[in-house]
């Protein structure tokens, strides 16, 4: 799995698909606040004018020299639910995210959230 401190390193470099073909840029990371553990990216897409985020979880994924590889297909993760490029995901639509992906959403007894921004 990919350290929290190493992933920062690599904000705004490409994010790709398992076929190499570029999702769009690493705009920040989400951990899982159980853990403590990098979850889920935000990833910068769109035209110049009208960037949004979707995330994509960071299960599988690797980092090379100026990308980081996600396991999952280009087209599902642009059609992840998305922010506009300044918000944080609201905690009412983190299950949304998680059912993209058929991931179990799991937060805290309290209904604390399940991913924090860092």
């Amino acid at each position: 799995m990919i350290r929290t401190a190493d992933i920062r390193e690599w904000r705004n470099q490409a994010v790709v698909d398992p076929g190499g073909h570029k999702i769009g840029e690493l705009e920040s990371v989400y951990v899982d606040t159980s853990t403590d553990e990098p979850a889920m990216a935000a990833v910068r897409v769109g035209l110049p004018t009208r960037h949004r985020l979707v995330f994509v979880p960071l299960e599988g994924a690797t980092v090379g020299l100026r990308y980081v590889r996600v396991a999952h297909d280009r087209k599902l993760v642009k059609r992840s639910p998305s922010i506009g490029t300044d918000g944080v995901l609201p905690v009412e639509d983190e299950e949304a995210v998680f059912r993209h992906y058929d991931l179990a959403h799991e937060p805290g007894a309290n209904g604390e959230r399940q991913l924090a921004r860092r």
